[in-house]
């Protein structure tokens, strides 16, 4: 998902007066500059003053002014309590309805390349509840290979892909999730909360997660999860028999980071 920053907004020469500007970029830079105000608020859905959004990104606040009004009027922007700030409006919703975004169509193919590479089952995951739902998965094509269930729900504290939506997670809301994670699946104890806490940092780090039999004896994981362009959170895992899994472990890592790469780049 791009944030605000990732956005560079040429500024308009100071140096030049307006008329000589040409207005076609002129109306390029506006343009830029609104695009760069309705980023600043992704993620504030309680809504910024125009003194925030001037903050965030850098321009006077008379110029945030303006362009608040304009996309207000469009309904790009609402209004909150008293006035004093806004958020993302209607507009947004209703020009994305018409995609059907479905995250499975979307990441079937790198699914299949990356059992292809790999040479075993893939599965994609999204947070359900206190858990996580396998929602699409690429069988392995190895003769011993794991193969799990699509709409199977299984924890977060003791899978791949549930710590690496975990690590995903701001660290309050991960704590939060982690402890109904330990109460809704009590079959699957944690011994040690702040251990999987320092491991859930590690994580974040290094982008793997792993899972060496914590959830099922003879099988293990590693996941990594991200952002897709809605802003939900989405996981990839490779469950993997113990045996090989030991073997190849250094292997299994390096594929699933190279493709985690090339996947969060061709999704922004």
């Amino acid at each position: 998902m791009l944030s605000s920053r990732k956005l560079q907004v040429e500024r308009p020469r100071s140096d030049l007066p307006m008329a000589q500007t040409d207005p076609g970029r002129a109306g390029i830079r506006v343009l830029g500059k609104a695009i760069h105000v309705l980023w600043s608020l992704e993620n504030n859905p309680e809504g910024l003053s125009i003194r925030e959004i001037a903050q965030v990104t850098a321009m006077p606040r008379s110029t945030v002014q303006r362009i608040v009004a304009a996309l207000t009027e469009q309904n790009f922007l609402i209004g909150m309590a008293q006035g004093k700030r806004v958020r993302l409006g209607p507009a947004i919703l209703q020009m994305a309805a018409p995609l059907d975004f479905d995250i499975t169509t979307i990441m079937r193919p790198f699914l299949r390349r990356l059992s292809l590479e790999m040479q075993e089952t893939i599965d994609l995951s999204v947070p359900a509840g206190s858990g996580v739902s396998i929602i699409d998965r690429i069988s392995g094509h190895r003769r011993l290979s794991v193969i799990s269930k699509i709409g199977e729900r299984l924890p977060l504290h003791c899978t791949a892909n549930g710590k690496a939506i975990l690590a995903a997670l701001p660290a309050d809301v991960a704590e939060r999730r982690l402890a109904r994670s330990v109460q809704g699946f009590s079959a699957f104890p944690l011994a040690d909360i702040s251990r999987l806490m320092r491991e859930i940092e590690t994580i974040r780090h290094i982008g793997i997660a792993f899972d060496r039999e914590e959830h099922a004896i003879g099988i293990s994981a590693i996941g990594t999860a991200f952002t897709n362009p809605c802003g939900g959170l989405v996981a990839i895992s490779v469950p993997v028999p113990t045996t090989r899994f030991r073997r190849q472990e250094s292997q299994l890592v390096d594929h699933l980071l190279s493709n985690r790469r090339q996947i969060v780049a061709r999704l922004g």
